[in-house]
């Protein structure tokens, strides 16, 4: 199953190239902010802003109450275990 996982936009790492950190669950991981920068504003913006990630990319932006109940739930499910520790896995 492919999912976006709710993280936090912690840094930018590369303004040029429109990347940044995002932590999940402890984890964090670099990944594309293109999808969710907004144009007219400073990619400074997205720090602090919780976000969908899938396979490097931050797809979209969303609240912080949705994005954590959405991994209270992955995480009874164990849906999120798999995606963690490959993260983990990869050296991010």
């Amino acid at each position: 199953m492919c999912l976006g996982i709710p993280g936090k936009v912690v840094a930018v790492t590369d303004a040029e190239r429109r990347l940044g950190l995002v932590e999940i669950a402890g984890t964090r991981r670099e990944v594309s902010l293109a999808c969710v920068a907004e144009p007219e504003r400073p990619l400074e913006d997205c720090v602090g802003s919780w976000v969908l990630v899938h396979v490097g990319f931050a797809l979209a932006r969303i609240g912080e109450e949705e994005a954590r109940a959405t991994l209270a739930v992955l995480e009874e499910l164990g849906e999120v275990q798999e995606e963690l520790a490959a993260m983990r896995a990869s050296g991010s």
